[in-house]
């Protein structure tokens, strides 16, 4: 009679145990991506109205690093980290394409016609079925893309002045894993 009433207090404790650890042991912004060493997914997405030339696959093997940056206006962490993508883009360090998810067309071309347009090209994933195919959570998320097509890394949240020396200037010096 006396176990039946222990389960419940011992499944409880289990469950608060493993809660209390990944509070303060797990990292949300490390959540494994297994795209991690393939190819992009094939897609070709109508470009952001009046910016730019559209977005393939194709575009993101384009010989060197590049960035592909998942963003939507309505996004507040993708405006936090907007003005570091347009610093990259005067200092010319590395080619930034944007993916736009999930997005109305106007609302993207305003957004971007507001505070500035970082990307080489964009894309319109209006119905996320890009990001579903490239395993995003949300946005803003940053994929590091090799020269050949394959994804390197990926960076959930905004990336900062030093996400970008910690996570993605090794790629571009050639002394990333």
């Amino acid at each position: 009679m006396r176990l039946r009433f222990l389960a419940p207090v011992l499944t409880f404790a289990a469950i608060a145990a493993i809660m209390w650890y990944a509070l303060f042991n797990l990292n949300p912004k490390e959540i494994p991506s297994e795209m991690i060493s393939k190819p992009l997914p094939e897609f070709d997405l109508a470009a952001v109205p009046d910016y730019g030339p559209a977005l393939a696959t194709a575009d993101l093997a384009s010989g060197k690093i590049t960035l592909l940056n998942v963003f939507a206006s309505w996004c507040v962490a993708c405006l936090a980290e907007h003005p570091f993508f347009m610093d990259l883009k005067r200092q010319n360090l590395v080619d930034i394409y944007g993916l736009n998810y999930k997005d109305t067309p106007d609302a993207a071309a305003q957004w971007l016609s507001r505070h500035g347009n970082p990307y080489m090209r964009t894309g319109m994933d209006i119905k996320g079925r890009v990001g579903i195919d490239l395993g995003v959570y949300g946005v803003p998320e940053t994929f590091v893309i090799s020269a050949d097509g394959k994804i390197l890394d990926k960076i959930i949240g905004p990336v900062s002045k030093d996400i970008f020396d910690t996570r993605i200037r090794p790629f571009l010096q050639g002394t990333g894993s």
